[in-house]
């Protein structure tokens, strides 16, 4: 394939025609859908990830593509893009600026490459497992080595008890600083530039986890799922400074 700079200055393009769409719809009036699953999405969605699917096959007609918005192209293809163009749609919609999307390329299913990009707020993160760069400099997980002084997020609380046991994750919030619900992409963003030390999803999905593990890696930090296990197979995620992410664990996966 050629080379990973290239790839790396290829994932900002697209990056870069998502974020000229979104900006266009931000704060403006328009008709807000609601898929399957009651899940919203808007006219910024589907068009960010049309014209990200449209640069992927011109450039690269031998790539997969998964998207949340259209599905899948060539499954099989050794090389696959996963992208959510607005990840945080809610937020979106309630004109939020925390919203970013999520751009990752695989290489036999293992994702080799990630971004998260905030179009309103002009933040690129990128990550390749080894590194992480934030607007070209690099980014780290700043060090937290007890419970007590970490901020732990979350994307929605309400999912907790959901999808989780309640009172294991209770007992996580008693013994951290300071607990938000500064969530979606937005909270990644946060632990993999050095503002938090634990982001944890409930459930997730594809095209929501991929573009994660990278970034995270490359800036330090440890990202499983919900058990500690790989997240790749995985439909949650746990991320954390890596002096505190097995306590993270262990507290929430206590029987």
């Amino acid at each position: 394939m050629e080379d990973l700079a290239q790839i790396k200055t290829f994932a900002r393009h697209l990056a870069n025609i998502s974020a000229d769409v979104i900006k266009t719809y931000f704060r403006s009036n328009i008709k807000v859908e609601f898929k399957q699953d009651k899940s919203p999405v808007t006219i910024a969605d589907k068009k960010a990830e049309e014209i990200m699917r449209e640069q992927i096959m011109k450039e690269f007609p031998d790539h997969g593509i998964t998207g949340e918005e259209f599905g899948n192209y060539k499954e099989e293809a050794e090389y696959k893009w996963t992208l959510d163009p607005i990840d945080g749609t809610k937020s979106f919609i309630c004109g939020v600026l925390s919203f970013g999307t999520l751009i990752a390329l695989l290489k036999d299913g293992e994702p080799i490459l990630g971004v998260i990009n905030h179009p309103i707020l002009d933040e690129f993160l990128i990550g390749d497992n080894n590194k992480a760069l934030i607007n070209d400099k690099l980014s780290y997980v700043r060090k937290c080595e007890q419970l007590s002084d970490a901020i732990l997020l979350t994307t929605d609380h309400l999912n907790i008890e959901k999808y989780r046991n309640l009172k294991c994750f209770e007992a996580l919030i008693k013994k951290v600083k300071l607990y938000r619900q500064w969530g979606d992409c937005y909270g990644y963003y946060l632990l993999a530039t050095g503002y938090a030390d634990v982001m944890i999803d409930l459930i997730l999905s594809v095209w929501d986890t991929m573009a994660l593990i990278p970034i995270i890696k490359g800036a330090g930090g440890i990202i499983t799922d919900y058990h500690g296990d790989n997240p790749v197979q995985g439909d949650s995620i746990i991320a954390a400074a890596s002096g505190i992410h097995q306590q993270v664990v262990e507290i929430l996966n206590k029987r």
